[in-house]
């Protein structure tokens, strides 16, 4: 089941961007963006806001990526940091299970994973560039 909304912060001042249009596509999503928006130590976010070019497997040609969310935050020793983050179910982060027979379901999911893979990799080396970090959650580090 698929969830989707419009997010209400309670701290609309530290969203970057409309804050009257932040919008989840699913629940770990929305989880996120609570903590995001009620988190003390994260100074600014943002959900799609920002784009990464990316060259695609599937077509070799240069696509738009949108990561899930940007956060600047102050770590435990006080340290500001930024970073972008992509929000994933722990399956589409290791890939799919190539074992099984070859049906269009895992085709689907051997190219979706080829192409998070060049997604991936472009924001680590945009983030490189700008002395951000790249991370990709699963439920696992939403507590899920």
């Amino acid at each position: 089941m698929s969830y989707k909304g419009i997010y209400k912060p309670s701290y609309p001042e530290k969203y970057i961007g409309d804050s009257k249009n932040i919008v989840y596509r699913s629940l770990w999503e929305r989880k996120f963006m609570v903590y995001c928006d009620t988190n003390e130590n994260i100074i600014k976010w943002s959900s799609e806001e920002i784009w990464v070019p990316y060259v695609s497997p599937l077509d070799n040609r240069v696509h738009r990526y949108f990561p899930d969310f940007f956060i600047k935050y102050k770590t435990s020793s006080g340290i500001i940091k930024e970073s972008l983050i992509e929000i994933k179910p722990k399956r589409q982060v290791n890939g799919p299970d190539l074992t099984k027979k070859m049906t269009q379901k895992q085709m689907y999911e051997v190219k979706e994973y080829a192409k998070n893979q060049a997604k991936w990799k472009a924001a680590k080396e945009f983030c490189e560039d700008r002395r951000w970090d790249f991370q990709v959650l699963t439920e696992d580090n939403l507590g899920i």
